[in-house]
């Protein structure tokens, strides 16, 4: 669990985020939604320790992170799983060097147990027969879950995924967003998830934290979604007539 207490952030003398609290759940996928300009990536990139917040706290586990030392911060590190929005693989290595390239990093696991744990969590996102192609000999949605294998092989307790439905189609992105959903429930990681894509908050969103204009606007389920009266987060998600429908259709029962 990473839990959020009164968490504020500036730049230049402008205020993103304004105290924002909040849970994020283990075992469950927890997704950061809201406009460009809400804060959702400066309160990732403030979970994940890029950014130093002006005040509050971010607890792993119970762990205060401003209060932890340096070693403590580096030993967090190895708990955390990265899957960026472009996926951000090493174009001049393979996918197994690519996937390996952790555990190479921060461990002090022999070659051996290297490429068993790789062939592992390859299998485990359905990627048998891709070990030794580069990035860019495969598919968009492939890549994507190279990274997600690269960002579990070394078992995280967290997983940040930051935009990972970015440019693929609706049918891949369906296939990844159960992907991550299986993993967290699998492995049991807390996992937060930065998205626009409202078929992933529908499709996924077991925890969903609304910002907008630095504040926490709202938090629920998918299902809590359908029956709030909060405004703001009514018209964020049903700004497209789709939306208005399903959740007209699911009102009247």
């Amino acid at each position: 669990m990473i839990e959020v207490k009164n968490l504020e952030k500036s730049f230049a003398g402008t205020k993103i985020l304004k105290g924002v609290s909040t849970v994020f759940e283990t075992g469950k996928t927890n997704l950061i939604i809201g406009q460009s300009g809400s804060g959702k990536t400066v309160l990732l990139k403030s979970l994940l320790g890029i950014h130093t917040p002006d005040s509050g706290t971010i607890s792993f586990d119970g762990r205060i992170y401003s209060n932890l030392t340096a070693d403590e911060k580096r030993e967090l590190r190895t708990e955390i799983g990265m899957v960026f929005q472009g996926s951000a693989l090493f174009d001049s290595m393979t996918v197994e060097e690519n996937v390996g390239f952790p555990l190479k990093m921060f461990t002090n696991k022999s070659k051996a147990e290297i490429q068993d744990r790789v062939d592992f969590v390859l299998k485990r996102v359905n990627l048998i027969d891709a070990h030794k192609k580069l990035p860019s000999e495969i598919s968009g949605g492939m890549q994507k879950r190279v990274a997600i294998a690269r960002a579990i092989v070394n078992n995280p307790k967290y997983l940040f995924c930051d935009e990972p439905n970015s440019g693929l189609d609706p049918n891949t992105s369906i296939l990844i967003d159960n992907l991550i959903k299986e993993i967290t429930e699998e492995y049991n990681i807390t996992t937060v998830i930065n998205s626009h894509d409202m078929n992933s908050v529908m499709e996924i969103g077991e925890n969903i934290v609304f910002l907008k204009n630095g504040l926490k606007a709202w938090q629920g389920t998918k299902e809590d979604i359908f029956i709030t009266d909060n405004q703001a987060i009514v018209d964020f998600v049903y700004s497209s007539n789709l939306f208005k429908k399903v959740r007209e259709a699911y009102l009247k029962g």
